[in-house]
């Protein structure tokens, strides 16, 4: 999933880490760091953001006033080392409290928990223009670029350095990465393992931790699980 973040912090070894975090693991695009609130505001004029990695404690216009000011549109994952404001920092449009220092495994944690805010978020914002029966994709294979329209296809599965591309009446492999691909798909598409992106369309049932189309079994990993339970969860009758 593509967004884009900025950093606010007045702490440059906690801006430098942030940045470092991202770049490593994650594929969005950090538009910005700001060392203080200030900074920020005056960024934001002229720009757009979908995520705000924020201290609490900066100078003249602290985080909590920050988030205050942004639009609801703006997730905002809170980064600091006092948590006595988790309770109140949850009264604005906060995904997540990272409490520093920020591990590796907790960074990660509020990565798929941020992408599953932006997947749900998405994916009901743009019900009236999904994914359209007629939008395709070119996907080269050897010396061939074959054009595949997205309905059609029912998951994409990872095979060392390729990408496995299923369709109901085809499979071809391009030399790409998963995470690459994942990172151009709409929301109808869903990571649900290491190894796997699915077409939601396309799924019919999930039971004992895999996912049917048709007759073919998917496993669900678990690091994906809660993200395609809220999912399915936000389709539930």
């Amino acid at each position: 999933m593509m967004l884009r973040c900025m950093i606010v912090d007045d702490e440059p070894k906690a801006v430098n880490l942030l940045e470092v975090l991202i770049s490593q693991a994650t594929s969005w695009q950090l538009v910005a760091k700001c060392y203080s609130g200030l900074e920020a505001i005056a960024f934001l004029k002229d720009n757009e953001v979908d995520l705000v990695f924020m201290d609490i404690n900066m100078p003249l216009v602290s985080g909590m006033d920050l988030a205050g000011l942004l639009s609801p549109d703006i997730g905002i994952v809170f980064t600091t080392a006092y948590s006595e404001f988790a309770a109140e920092s949850y009264s604005y449009h906060t995904i997540d409290y990272l409490l520093k220092p920020i591990t590796l495994k907790r960074f990660l944690a509020a990565v798929r928990k941020t992408e599953v805010h932006f997947k749900a978020q998405r994916t009901i914002g743009k019900e009236e223009g999904g994914t359209t029966g007629d939008e395709y994709f070119f996907v080269k294979s050897g010396k061939e670029h074959r054009k595949i329209l997205l309905n059609d296809i029912l998951f994409f599965e990872s095979q060392k350095e390729y990408v496995r591309v299923v369709t109901p009446a085809f499979s071809l492999l391009t030399y790409r990465r998963l995470k690459d691909i994942e990172a151009q798909l709409p929301m109808d598409f869903t990571r649900v393992h290491q190894s796997f992106i699915v077409n939601m369309r396309q799924m019919t049932t999930m039971q004992d931790n895999h996912i049917h189309i048709g007759e073919i079994r998917i496993p669900v990993g678990e690091k994906f699980r809660d993200g395609l339970m809220e999912l399915i969860r936000k389709r539930t009758f």
